[in-house]
């Protein structure tokens, strides 16, 4: 006979397999979805942002939204006020663009007095519609108590005015119109005592004849303060609604960010009843931003969903949505943003895929991360990745290129060794041979502040004094002999230019061979100089930094040559052993 703990953890087991089968069905849910997108990047990207978008920043985000085969946009929002909404849309209709799947927004009113809608005029979103030859329509509905007195105007009478202003779509804007009703504010209606007024609206939307019954219902989680399961709640009995009348309309979903739960939301919404969204295909948007497209449907086919992937041209999500990020806000993504960030295809801890390709996905590679829990391999696969195939890029070195991240922060030198420069410097420090195929990888794809490209420029003006004053035809040819180099930069750090362990640590900089320091090669220390300390304020730090903790360690390979083993170098006068 089995224990009383035996008996409790079999209970447990029971409970928890049944649970795991109830989030294994929300899962196969998630893997059969056909995702309705209604883009909305035009839009939700620009709301809040601190700069706007011009009509250039429109056809370039909706030139990007097309590449995606999104057919279904939002383009305008419209208001009494002529914005670059109107003229966008006015360019759309010039450039003969279909108009079948543009959408645009309108409130149900057009003005309020005492909390009382206008029942009589036209919205002002309506009137553009009409006015701009577009068709489908998005209402906007409050059904709180913030906006509306529902003591003076009843929800019997607000149904009536949605309802009023659907039919009036089919007969002034076309017959062929699609109609969403969207809900604004969930969060102050749902859970609330007027939870009510959600279902009288769907109830009443549901029971339309077909041939006017709206293309479906929207909502909204307007401040990303609720959680997954409670917003789940109104998509499981919304499209209960739905259900019982047989209405087969989209449910579509837009969560905000704010708390940082949107993406786990909105995959929860889809699980339970939603079928679609709109939203924009990056996060940029109110409340810190907005549940994107690119993520979701990501995440979609993650899990196995391959009616997305034939729908829509997912290998090009990622570029979609750091490009609109771009042109929203001029800036690159947030280093960590899932999915379309530059780290999010990081491999951290090995080589090996275990589960989803992301990098795969997008039709591209994974970055490997360097750092002290890197492999000696992954260390030399970001070598060759970043610089290409070099006989050097071997696993040997990438060994002792760890060794020396180690080393570094046991004597408290924080650097990073991600980036190029980075890269690069390390595996000069751990005995590896610069060439010329890294310096100008480096040299021309630095992005410096002004202030460090004036600190290196007022150096190159010391450089080529020396390089005027040297004899013949070396004289102005980009380039010093080591005696001109010793004297103009190398003497505080070297007592004797003579000295053979001091000529031959200098070749640790003639990455061509030809008997002279390029600028370009020393360039190469002071650009990586200003990579890690940005800090650096005049010329003569920069040159210390770039001296006493990139050049001098790189330079101890060649005297370690030059003395089978011992490590001496000449600083400031004084023998230096390790």
């Amino acid at each position: 006979m089995a224990t009383e703990s035996e008996q409790y953890v079999d209970m447990m087991t029971d409970c928890f397999n049944a649970d795991f089968k109830q989030c294994e069905k929300q899962l196969d849910v998630l893997r059969n979805l056909d995702l309705f997108v209604l883009d909305n990047s035009i839009r939700e990207s620009s709301v809040g942002a601190l700069s706007g978008h011009t009509l250039e920043n429109k056809w370039a985000i909706y030139n990007e939204v097309k590449k995606l085969g999104f057919n279904e946009k939002i383009v305008a929002s419209f208001s009494n006020m002529t914005r670059v909404d109107d003229e966008f849309v006015q360019q759309l209709a010039e450039q003969g663009e279909d108009f079948s799947g543009i959408w645009s927004f309108s409130e149900i009113t057009y003005k309020t007095k005492n909390r009382v809608p206008d029942t009589e005029q036209v919205p002002t979103g309506l009137q553009k519609l009409k006015k701009y030859g577009i068709y489908n329509c998005i209402f906007e509905v409050d059904l709180g108590d913030a906006i509306y007195d529902f003591d003076k105007f009843p929800m019997s009478e607000l149904i009536a005015l949605v309802k009023k202003w659907i039919l009036w779509c089919y007969e002034n804007l076309n017959p062929k119109a699609r109609v969403l009703v969207s809900y604004r504010d969930p969060p102050d209606v749902f859970g609330t005592e007027n939870t009510k007024r959600c279902f009288q609206l769907a109830e009443a939307l549901a029971s339309m004849p077909e041939d006017v019954r709206p293309f479906g219902i929207a909502f909204e989680e307007p401040r990303g303060s609720c959680t997954p399961e409670e917003t789940a709640l109104w998509s499981k009995y919304l499209r209960a609604v739905m259900d019982k009348h047989e209405w087969k309309g989209k449910l579509l979903a837009h969560v905000h960010q704010k708390f940082g739960l949107c993406d786990a939301t909105n995959l929860k919404l889809m699980a339970n009843g939603c079928d679609g969204v709109w939203a924009s295909v990056c996060d940029e948007g109110a409340f810190m931003g907005a549940a994107s497209t690119c993520v979701l449907l990501t995440n979609l086919a993650r899990f196995g969903n391959e009616i997305i992937t034939k729908k829509y041209n997912v290998s090009y999500l990622r570029t979609a949505a750091q490009n609109v990020t771009r042109i929203t806000t001029k800036k690159e993504p947030f280093a960590r943003q899932p999915v379309y960030g530059p780290r999010a295809l990081d491999f951290v801890f090995g080589m090996k895929v275990y589960d989803f390709d992301l990098a795969g996905f997008f039709g591209t590679e994974n970055i490997v991360r360097i750092s002290t829990m890197s492999s000696p391999k992954m260390i030399a696969t970001r070598l060759k990745n970043v610089f290409g195939e070099n006989d050097q890029f071997n696993e040997e070195i990438g060994l002792k290129m760890k060794e020396l991240m180690i080393a570094d922060m046991t004597n408290n030198r924080k650097e990073e060794y991600m980036s190029p420069p980075g890269l690069a410097v390390l595996f000069d420090r751990a005995g590896g041979k610069l060439t010329e195929a890294m310096q100008k990888k480096i040299t021309e794809g630095a992005k410096l502040s002004p202030h460090a490209e004036e600190m290196i420029a007022s150096i190159k003006n010391i450089w080529d004094t020396w390089d005027v004053c040297e004899e013949g035809q070396k004289s102005g040819d980009g380039m010093l002999e080591f005696d001109s180099f010793y004297h103009a930069f190398m003497m505080p750090y070297f007592g004797c230019y003579r000295c053979e362990d001091t000529k031959k640590a200098m070749q640790s900089l003639d990455m061509d061979a030809d008997g002279a320091v390029d600028w370009e090669e020393f360039k190469l220390y002071l650009i990586w100089a200003m990579k890690q300390y940005p800090e650096t304020k005049t010329e003569e730090d920069l040159l210390d930094i770039a001296f006493r903790k990139g050049i001098i360690p790189a330079m101890n390979d060649e005297v370690i040559k030059n003395h089978c083993g011992e490590e001496r170098l000449l600083i400031q006068g004084k023998s230096l052993q390790k």
